[in-house]
């Protein structure tokens, strides 16, 4: 079931279920095709297109193994031949497994693979045994090492599910000579054991992790040869920030044969970490095959490669992680072959080189956490819990088959436990999710389209409610000020057309038909239709019931909900176009911030653009705010408790399950002066059927992606970002308020509370507890409050009467300093 953690997948020598073929590698054993969770066949939905070629193949390279050596911390030699070495010996049918003959020994167990040279990984590929169950690793940690001594904190913690499907578990990027896999678990809790049948590494995807662009000013580029004669093909042109200008070897005349080299001088020495080669726009003559890098203080004197590597013969940008991050002044590309092998020629659009990130200013990135199903559904719980789920599958989704797989993760102690929820009917896959008034969580259909379900955090029991009066599958959500559940849209599933909305009531159970709310006025211009246009929708709901329709079509709406409801227009965003696939965020009361998207789902290039629209009774205005660094659509994004917003991932071309165009670079924005700042590199792609959540410490989750089964675009993983007010310069926390008392568990709205704090604070917050998925999270909202002090540090906070600013449902209550650092939350229930 589980088919892949991290950037990549082993996935050769099989026939996907998509129908597109992997190549098999010399010398490397097939992998054997994971089965869905009730053992069939899955069946891809009609409305999703099928899995682009580039995302059946492995982002990263299989690094070869030869010359490498296993050692485990125990080994069965007695009763069979167990021994460390088979994990690389490319049989399937051998295995190591730990010692049983005898005395048993206790978990954990460790295998350390120990490559004899040091090189970039970014996965470990585990293959469970193929002659039984005994000893496939459940919980796990990976610590990677230069010298066998020096481990550090591990890169990558998780679960895995209890199957025999191969699993790949992905980590940030980085140069190591070995790498260790500690069991501390056994997946079905058999016995103290540990197996595996092999173990493969993933060398650089081309995704450096907690990297920043270093600043291009006063650079200049000099190439062995240029071409000046047939075209401008000055080395000068990568540093020109135009991406229709290129460098081009020499052609004219007599051709320049391979290799050709392009030296980048900085004219100041700096930290270089990775290389970023953009491939030329205009054609496919010249794009770089085989490649090294090295570098030098003075131009005369190149040291070792700190970066070798082969890239594919196509347009998307392509990153060279080095095996150390190098001080250099000089950073010099040699490319040895052209990747089509079209001739002797070598061409670059841009070139980038990025350095390590500043903790205080770009933020910092946590560990890489497996998840057992890749969760492409997240929701925000008290105690600390992150609730995700995916469909029917872990990897895979289709049909209509009634249970869906969830998992629950332990902010605290990192840990994940899966379930598979049956007693609801419900395949709760490309739902509408609302966060209810007592902190429950409606999801509404999706597979199982007219199907509705609860999750109670308090009692973590699914349950079922009234299904829906219309079929819905993508259809958009918000709990209204009256504390009902409000949907619209949603053609995915069901019939495509005119879905009209609906309310939920807590008190009846029941839905109640909304005839005077039309899905038309909502829908965008998407040339795929009804199914496609009313998707996804941005819900902002206001006081007395009503509901401000933001996006992504560029016609807004306002929404009634009385009696038969209606819906009537409240102007353009501005000068925005449709914007599917991009979101909205409440950002303050009554401000909200739209961000990028596309004119139609898929296939069209996304958008830089971002809108601010506030609202103050009926008027609505919209205006355009600073651009973001990058074009995205499929991204995610997050309001912190200071009122800046983070956006996460996306695609500048979106292509459903691919990881092509991928934006990995997160951005900051400022409402105070309305511009986007870069953030530490992610480790790995987030687009389709990705998610982000603000965590109650004040730090970010961003995870998933993909869930297209035999496929290397599954990500069945997430990783908590730190934002920069978190931190110090050298990466170490700073100081935080701390509440100590006086938030209770529930509250009304229109209260003061007093609350107690370690030392002065300057503002307080109410966040929110959200729900994502597919780009969307309607459940976000943060509302700042009126504090006054009222002794030694205490303070009378008032919570908003209106229920239109603060929404029925759970918030996290921080605390800020001056400086805008915040507290970790207590979670209140508002209703």
């Amino acid at each position: 079931m589980l088919i892949a953690f991290g950037l990549g997948s082993l996935l050769l020598g099989l026939t996907p279920w998509l129908g597109v073929a992997s190549p098999v590698g010399a010398g490397r054993a097939p992998v054997p095709r994971p089965t869905p969770a009730d053992g069939g066949a899955a069946v891809q939905s009609p409305h999703h297109g099928i899995a682009p070629a580039n995302a059946m193949e492995p982002t990263a390279p299989v690094l070869d193994r030869a010359g490498w050596t296993a050692a485990a911390s125990d080994e069965e030699t007695v009763a069979e031949d167990g021994r460390a070495a088979n994990v690389l010996d490319g049989d399937a049918n051998t295995m190591w497994h730990s010692r049983y003959a005898g005395t048993l020994l206790p978990l954990p167990h460790t295998l350390t693979i120990d490559m004899h040279r040091t090189a970039v990984v970014s996965a470990l590929v585990y293959r469970p045994r193929a002659s039984g169950a005994n000893g496939r690793v459940g919980e796990y940690t990976i610590s990677v090492s230069t010298n066998g001594q020096d481990w550090g904190s591990p890169v990558a913690t998780g679960t895995l599910a209890d199957d025999a499907a191969t699993k790949t578990l992905g980590f940030a990027p980085q140069g190591a000579r070995f790498l260790r896999l500690t069991a501390l678990t056994e997946a079905g809790n058999r016995g103290p054991w540990t197996s595996a049948a092999e173990i493969n590494l993933l060398g650089d995807p081309g995704t450096p992790a907690a990297t920043v662009d270093l600043p291009r000013t006063g650079w200049t580029a000099a190439a062995s040869d240029e071409e000046t004669v047939a075209e401008n093909g000055r080395a000068a042109n990568v540093l020109d920030g135009d991406a229709g200008t290129i460098w081009h070897s020499r052609y004219a005349g007599t051709p320049v044969p391979l290799p050709h080299t392009l030296t980048i001088d900085m004219h100041r020495e700096a930290a270089v970490s990775a290389l970023v080669y953009h491939p030329r726009a205009s054609g496919p003559n010249g794009r770089a095959g085989a490649y090294t890098i090295t570098t030098s203080t003075n131009g005369t004197t190149f040291g070792a490669p700190v970066a070798v590597g082969t890239w594919r013969d196509d347009d998307t940008v392509k990153t060279a992680t080095f095996i150390r991050t190098e001080n250099a002044r000089f950073v010099r590309l040699t490319v040895t072959t052209e990747a089509g092998n079209r001739g002797p020629w070598t061409s670059a659009s841009e070139i980038r080189l990025s350095g390590p990130a500043g903790p205080a200013v770009h933020g910092s990135w946590g560990k890489i956490t497996g998840f057992p199903l890749v969760p492409v559904a997240t929701a925000v719980l008290p105690g600390d819990k992150l609730l995700a789920w995916s469909a029917y599958a872990v990897d895979r989704f289709g049909g209509s088959n009634g249970y869906t797989q969830t998992a629950i993760l332990d902010l605290k102690t990192g840990k994940v436990t899966q379930r598979r929820i049956d007693n609801t009917g419900h395949d709760m896959f490309c739902p509408g999710i609302a966060m209810l008034a007592d902190g429950r969580v409606l999801v509404t259909g999706g597979s199982n389209a007219e199907k509705a379900s609860i999750y109670d955090p308090a009692t973590d029991q699914w349950s079922s409610t009234t299904s829906m009066n219309i079929a819905r599958g993508y259809q958009a959500m918000t709990l209204l000020s009256t504390g009902e559940a409000f949907v619209l849209g949603g053609s995915w599933s069901g019939t495509p057309g005119d879905k009209a909305g609906e309310v939920w009531s807590p008190d009846t159970r029941t839905w109640r038909g909304l005839p005077g709310v039309s899905a038309l006025p909502a829908m965008t211009a998407d040339p795929a239709g009804a199914y496609r246009a009313d998707n996804h929708m941005w819900l902002h709901a206001t006081s007395g019931g009503k509901v401000l329709q933001l996006g992504p079509s560029k016609q807004m709406n306002w929404i009634t909900t009385a009696g038969q409801g209606g819906i009537t227009a409240a102007g353009t965003r501005a000068d925005s176009p449709d914007a599917m696939t991009g979101n909205a965020v409440a950002y303050d009361i009554g401000k909200l911030l739209t961000l990028g998207g596309s004119p139609a789902y898929e296939n069209t290039p996304a958008t830089r653009r971002a809108y601010t629209v506030s609202f103050t009774g009926s008027q609505v205005e919209a205006a355009r705010t600073g651009d973001m660094g990058y074009a995205r659509a499929f991204s995610n994004s997050v309001v912190l408790p200071d009122g800046k917003v983070i956006v996460f991932g996306g695609q500048s071309y979106p292509v459903p399950f691919s990881d092509a165009t991928s934006v990995l670079t997160p951005e900051l924005w400022d409402p105070a002066t309305g511009t986007f700042t870069p953030l530490a590199t992610m480790a790995i792609p987030r687009n389709y059927h990705s998610v982000a959540n603000l965590l109650p410490d004040g730090r970010v989750f961003s995870g998933g992606g993909g869930l297209c089964g035999d496929c290397a675009t599954n990500h069945a993983d997430g990783a908590v970002f730190t934002p920069p007010y978190l931190l110090n310069a050298d990466g170490s926390p700073k100081p935080r308020p701390v509440i100590t008392g006086g938030v209770p568990a529930t509250t009304a709205p229109g209260t003061s509370l007093t609350v107690t704090t370690q030392g002065p604070v300057a503002s307080f917050v109410l966040v929110r507890s959200a729900a994502a998925t597919h780009s969307t999270d309607n459940d976000q909202r943060r509302v700042p409050l009126v504090s006054t002090p009222a002794g030694t540090g205490a303070y009378t906070v008032s919570v908003p009467a209106d229920t239109g600013v603060v929404l029925p449902g759970t918030y996290m209550l921080f605390a800020l300093d001056a400086q805008g650092v915040p507290s970790t939350a207590r979670f209140v229930t508002v209703s």
